[in-house]
């Protein structure tokens, strides 16, 4: 029997892929373990590896096709002793058997993914939500044969990858009688129910563009998956997450002779100095040491629970042509600071070639944005969920300050704490700041 190639979801909050670029073609010989596609998510290449042995069959959906959902089928393969050339691409949704691929994080040889061509045809029609909130997924033909039968799939389990719905659990429930019958519609001339309310506009409307901006004097460039994701993700935590800011400046003179020293004293390694700490390297450990030394903020907010961490994973915002991506690093208060600075120079270079493993850019327990380098003085980050708190970091410049009474010379450094105020109270965050400030003023604590 013919195998289905599923796209696969390659994190958990995946809903669409494209399809970059095929590594086998039709009629080559696939092994359990062969590389056989690359998909391009909006914030990273990844591979794909066969889970099952035969032949390619059939390409259903060819290289360069954009927003490809999760487990549509891409590809068959004729298992041993099937006749290739007379396997015929399943209508959609119709699989007799479908095994999802096993994604592989791409590796640095990877090709550069092909120019997006044609979308897929018309995607598949949304499933029927469960009374929790999640969705029954089902095959069209599923859905069709249980809606004429009367059938609830919410009450049939599947039996397909990932506890897909197929045909065959919709004809065993017929049989058995062990689904029960879905909602009757509403009566003729019973009212309609109230529609949800339309979400609010984000951005004028083509229409209000045309009158708003004279034609010829703009371009219009298609937002990618990644703007998309971001400006989604951000939207949401701007609007469901009650934000509370923190404010100090750190002086920076004994941050900055300490860091000096311990470059100059790098050892050489083939040649080159085994690291070169910058600033973000000690802000990226003085805040996960704040964070041990006040667990409570160390958490995330959850609609039942609060999960207080047991180490501190710091996201770094990372540009990356046409967004930004967070590497984590993790267990950070427990690494020496020539560790945290290797695996940030490594993390940020594969970033920018968009080379990340998703278990290296998703979770993490708290992030800092460091716009220093750019010479911004202090600005507000947004928090993004599960963290509770992001530190923004301004640039180190010298300031007039106040020593014992008189006028002095300093180099100060303003930073933002924003928290999420369910998780993150004023006086909590204020804690954490005091205790990251202490690290960056007295920097050799950092080192025991």
């Amino acid at each position: 029997m013919p195998t289905n190639i599923l796209m696969p979801a390659l994190s958990p909050t995946m809903e669409k892929g494209n399809l970059a670029k095929w590594l086998k073609k039709e009629g080559d010989t696939i092994k359990s373990g062969d590389i056989i596609a690359e998909i391009e998510t909006d914030k990273a290449t990844m591979e794909v590896e066969a889970v099952d042995e035969g032949v390619l069959a059939k390409i259903v959906v060819p290289e360069g096709t954009a927003d490809v959902a999760v487990n549509e089928v891409i590809g068959v393969i004729a298992a041993e002793g099937e006749d290739a050339k007379s396997v015929s691409a399943p209508a959609k949704g119709d699989a007799p058997k479908a095994e999802a691929p096993k994604a592989e994080p791409a590796k640095a040889e990877a090709a550069p993914a092909a120019a997006p061509a044609k979308a897929a045809e018309a995607p598949a029609t949304s499933a029927p939500a469960k009374s929790d909130g999640s969705r029954a997924f089902a095959s069209p033909l599923a859905r069709r044969i249980a809606k004429d039968a009367g059938l609830d799939l919410n009450a049939i389990k599947g039996s397909g990858p990932h506890g897909r719905i197929v045909e065959k659990d919709v004809e065993a429930a017929k049989a058995g009688g062990g689904a029960k019958a879905a909602p009757a519609a509403a009566p003729a001339g019973a009212p309609a129910a109230k529609p949800a309310a339309a979400p609010l506009a984000s951005g004028p409307s083509d229409e209000q563009v045309k009158k708003l901006f004279e034609p010829g004097s703009y371009e219009e460039v298609p937002h990618d998956g990644m703007r998309k994701t971001i400006a989604r993700r951000l939207t949401e935590a701007k609007q469901t997450v009650p934000h509370f800011y923190v404010t100090v400046d750190c002086e920076l003179d004994a941050l900055l002779k300490l860091r000096g020293e311990l470059n100059a004293a790098a050892p050489e390694k083939d040649g080159k100095p085994a690291y070169k700490l910058s600033v973000n390297d000690m802000v990226i450990k003085a805040l996960a040491l704040a964070l041990r030394a006040v667990p409570d903020a160390n958490v995330s907010w959850t609609d039942n629970t609060m999960l207080k961490h047991k180490h501190a994973d710091v996201g770094v915002a990372v540009s990356i042509p046409g967004g930004l991506i967070t590497p984590i690093i993790r267990d950070a208060c427990h690494k020496s600071l020539s560790q945290i600075s290797n695996e940030m120079k490594d993390m940020a270079a594969r970033a920018k070639a968009r080379k990340l493993k998703p278990e290296e850019y998703q979770g993490g327990t708290t992030a800092v944005s460091n716009l220093g380098m750019f010479g911004v003085k202090d600005f507000a980050a947004i928090v993004n969920p599960p963290h509770a708190t992001i530190l923004a970091v301004g640039a180190g410049e010298q300031r007039v300050i106040v020593k014992g009474g008189q006028p002095a010379v300093a180099t100060v450094m303003s930073v933002t704490l924003s928290t999420d105020h369910r998780a993150v109270d004023g006086a909590l965050g204020a804690e954490l700041l005091a205790a990251f400030k202490g690290y960056i003023e007295k920097p050799m604590a950092m080192l025991v």
